[in-house]
């Protein structure tokens, strides 16, 4: 594999190209098989970045993908389906670590959640020779055990740090207990003894970080002490005795302490951070794209695909190939076989008999092969890489333009002849068809005609 990373655009494409792609994607209802894939995606960033896949014109580009995929399904053959963990997208992490900011607990977790799905992977990809293209993969993936073991020792949720993520924290959350358990002893009398009876009910409560009881108003004057807050009704009041005022005041230093030492040591996790920042951005982009690779496999697998042959010959020949977008155990299987002997194909029969069905099907299909997809259909299957997909299919009335079905039509047959080259792929849905049989006859003969002179 020449380049780990996977970016998903198209490749070796100008504008006017990209365009007619885009533009068939949309005809040919492309968007839906991407999201077939996306619903075997690990991650939500394999999930976003299938949606951007795109045909590729470069036929070594496209059977390197097609030979990621493949590899990927003799992995989980042989192995199983790898673990990803469901990674998060941890790029905006790291980014503001970069910048010397604090990271949050929860966001240091999902950096300690893509460095154990890149060790998982790292140890997960091991079948070296026999699987060439993943394993290029396999060399941008470097484990962090050091940096994921600190994390997870340190932060035990997105809200709560380990008492010993440091000694001092360790010790000020002792000391904490150790003056909590004071007030609450001294406090007990209040709620056990014969000052009960000024209590709305025997508890103690916090108001304010400090500890209270709630006092009947009536008594309020029989309990000395600082009152921090009154019940809705006024009935209560709750009362910090001047007893435990000392005390409360030593907890809210500790607290502030404790405070101050776990902003300490996420300022020096998140440091480390930005320290193996590089890694960590290529292990998530590697992971991202190995996601996106696996998702593939595992559709490949579900849809009884196979590795279509790419080939420069202009030579299609689809082996019981299936819509990708129909119940695969009801689709009729079509056999198509265009390009050697003869470069134009006429379909003809009733309505309902499968001729746009037919043609979606030489669409999608080819689109999903110069995507790098896997395609439904048996092994053996030929396609060319065509550098342009032009498809005119459907109802293409246009109301903003005040065009009728058959003048819309036309207008895309029009630039569609302006457009084509020796490796395109045209496909008319009902030629002629809104206007007069004969003439529209006449007018779709000389079409096919004009496109068969062209080769």
């Amino acid at each position: 594999m020449k380049n780990n990373n996977l970016y998903f655009n198209s490749d070796s494409l100008n504008q006017n190209t990209s365009e007619d792609f885009e533009r068939a994607c949309k005809t040919l209802e492309f968007e839906k098989v991407l999201s077939v894939l996306a619903s075997f995606a690990a991650t939500e960033g394999a999930k976003e970045k299938i949606m951007t896949l795109r045909p590729s014109v470069s036929l070594e580009k496209i059977r390197d993908r097609q030979k990621e995929v493949s590899e990927a399904k003799f992995y989980i053959e042989t192995k199983g389906t790898p673990s990803f963990g469901g990674a998060k997208d941890v790029t905006r992490h790291i980014a503001m670590a970069k910048k010397g900011a604090m990271l949050s607990m929860g966001a240091l977790l999902e950096i300690a959640g893509v460095l154990t799905s890149v060790m998982a992977l790292e140890s997960y990809l091991t079948l070296g020779d026999k699987a060439p293209h993943l394993e290029g993969y396999k060399r941008s993936l470097i484990p962090n055990k050091f940096l994921r073991d600190k994390i997870n020792s340190a932060i035990l949720s997105e809200d709560l740090m380990a008492d010993n993520a440091s000694a001092k924290l360790f010790e000020i959350r002792r000391s904490i207990k150790t003056c909590a358990n004071k007030v609450r002893d001294i406090l007990q009398k209040y709620t056990s003894g014969s000052d009960s009876r000024y209590l709305q009910e025997n508890i103690v409560t916090i108001r304010n970080g400090r500890y209270v009881v709630p006092v009947k108003n009536e008594y309020r004057g029989e309990v000395k002490g600082l009152i921090h807050d009154t019940s809705a009704s006024g009935s209560t009041v709750f009362i910090e005795p001047m007893q435990v005022v000392e005390t409360n005041n030593k907890l809210r230093t500790l607290e502030a302490e404790e405070k101050a030492e776990i902003e300490r040591i996420l300022y020096e996790l998140s440091a480390e951070c930005d320290r193996f920042s590089g890694d960590i951005l290529t292990g998530y982009e590697t992971l991202t794209s190995l996601a996106v690779i696996f998702a593939k496999a595992e559709m490949s697998h579900a849809f009884h695909a196979c590795e279509p042959v790419m080939n420069t010959s202009k030579n299609v020949n689809l082996i019981e190939a299936r819509h990708p977008l129909l119940d695969q155990s009801k689709a009729v299987p079509i056999n198509v076989y265009l390009g050697k002997k003869f470069t134009t194909l006429v379909i003809t029969g009733p309505n309902t008999g499968g001729k746009t069905v037919t043609l979606k099907t030489i669409g999608l299909l080819s689109l999903m092969a110069q995507t790098g997809l896997h395609i439904p259909a048996s092994d053996g299957s030929t396609l060319p890489v065509f550098d342009c997909i032009l498809a005119d299919i459907g109802d293409e009335q246009s109301i903003e333009q005040s065009l009728s079905t058959f003048s819309s039509h036309m207008t895309n047959i029009v630039s569609f002849l302006k457009k084509i080259k020796d490796d395109s792929l045209v496909l008319f849905d009902e030629l002629g068809a809104g206007t007069d049989p004969t003439e529209g006859a006449a007018l779709a003969i000389a079409i096919l005609s004009t496109l068969h002179e062209r080769g």
